[in-house]
């Protein structure tokens, strides 16, 4: 039986998650960390004395906040034995918050995995990271295993600098005797509604977004549902490393855009040039991120077989554009 906690359980795929474990009979407890007030959907999962269901709310990016969650009598009295790094994700405001100017992202998993080693309880991290960290050749035909190189150029945009800077620190523990750390690689996140999540140039509220024209890359996408099934898997096994998880579908940006309410209009490369060193020039780099970035060029794929045959995950959901409940047409997953 595990006792488990997950971060940023307020925000989409830390709530899928969380359901997915609470109806998980091999997990005992519960603790549901988030910055917000707790979500309506877990209400009901609080009943019972002791309750199997935990929410508190942490701003995990500071450090005293952290360490005294990792210290405290909740943690003894749950039992917390494993850990589920969720990152941040979802809409967020330019200027997103940073600690001592590094981004909340990589302050996070800093702590996190820096409490988790320290804890005398904890034996298990399980952490959500992008596939968005590979480095992208001039092509649609990038097939990517675990082995593939990293994008290391100091040019990289912030956005993808921070997802790879918590990418190495989670690869530095992979050796550890005593905490298991498993790393899933997850591409672009559908969930249902036509929300899109983890990609560096969609994520965020809908509108316009663009992209170099003559370029329409194709990219790797999975189900929310499968991430959540993904990180049940790996909590129950006894592997380390790092697994690549993907549908088996590929999506055009110019469609996956399109059907999530995020039209990718093709710009001439000159005028997005310009664009984007503008936008450096007045400190605009979250937005610089999203005019530049390879994935805007370049396509890729994930070579999933040693999640396969290692783990035992395989997709459930198929990703491509259906009419949902209401008759509107979007990217939606379908149980396959």
């Amino acid at each position: 039986m595990k006792s488990v906690l997950i971060t940023h359980a307020d925000l989409p795929l830390g709530r899928r998650i969380a359901k997915v474990l609470w109806h998980d009979p091999k997990v005992l407890r519960i603790l549901a960390l988030g910055e917000g007030a707790i979500p309506r959907v877990f209400n009901s999962y609080r009943d019972g004395v002791p309750p199997r269901f935990v929410y508190e709310r942490i701003d995990l990016a500071r450090q005293r906040s952290v360490s005294e969650l990792f210290r405290s009598k909740r943690m003894r009295v749950l039992g917390v034995d494993s850990v589920v790094y969720v990152p941040r994700h979802g809409a967020a405001p330019e200027g997103a918050p940073v600690v001592a100017k590094i981004p909340a992202r990589t302050a996070e998993a800093r702590l996190v995995l820096h409490h988790a080693q320290e804890s005398r309880s904890i034996r298990s991290l399980i952490a959500l990271g992008s596939a968005f960290v590979y480095k992208l050749a001039p092509s649609n035909a990038n097939q990517l295993t675990e082995r593939s190189e990293l994008d290391l150029d100091p040019e990289v945009a912030p956005e993808l600098r921070s997802w790879i800077d918590c990418d190495m620190l989670f690869n530095a523990e992979f050796a550890s005797a005593r905490l298991r750390v498993l790393l899933l690689r997850v591409p672009t996140v559908v969930a249902s509604g036509g929300f899109v999540y983890l990609h560096p140039g969609l994520e965020g509220t809908a509108g316009l977004r663009v992209r170099p024209a003559g370029f329409d890359p194709l990219g790797s996408v999975i189900s929310d549902k499968d991430v959540a099934r993904a990180v049940r898997t790996a909590l129950h096994t006894d592997m380390t490393g790092v697994f690549n998880v993907a549908a088996r579908e590929l999506l055009p940006l110019s469609v996956l855009g399109r059907w999530t309410r995020r039209p990718c209009i093709p710009v001439p490369g000159p005028l997005l040039a310009i664009a984007s060193g503008a936008a450096a020039q007045f400190g605009g780099e979250r937005l610089r991120g999203r005019l530049e970035g390879p994935y805007l060029r370049y396509g890729m794929s994930l070579d999933t077989r040693r999640a396969a045959e290692e783990l035992g995950f395989t997709p459930r959901y198929r990703v491509g554009v259906a009419r949902a409940g209401d008759g509107v047409m979007r990217v939606e997953a379908v149980a396959i």
